[in-house]
């Protein structure tokens, strides 16, 4: 199946789907599953699977803002009705 049939942008490669679902109902994401979602997205954002010295702490830095407000995200996110 196509990156565009899951709806991603067409730019969007086949790194969007790695990307785990967190949000699930029964189970809460641990900070390892929240952390690994926030570098795979902070890798396709930058073009790099892993920064140089002279990037590492920006790169390192956006892992960890991208972890925080995830985790923000899922705690506030409602379920139901």
């Amino acid at each position: 199946m196509s990156p565009r049939a899951h709806g991603c942008p067409p730019w969007c490669t086949d790194m969007c789907r790695s990307i785990k679902q967190l949000r699930n109902a029964e189970q809460q994401a641990t900070d390892e599953e929240i952390r690994a979602a926030a570098l795979q997205f902070v890798r396709k954002v930058s073009g790099f699977r892993a920064p140089s010295q002279r990037n590492e702490e920006a790169f390192k830095a956006a892992v960890e803002e991208i972890a925080r407000s995830s985790e923000k995200l899922l705690k506030s996110l409602k379920t139901g009705r």
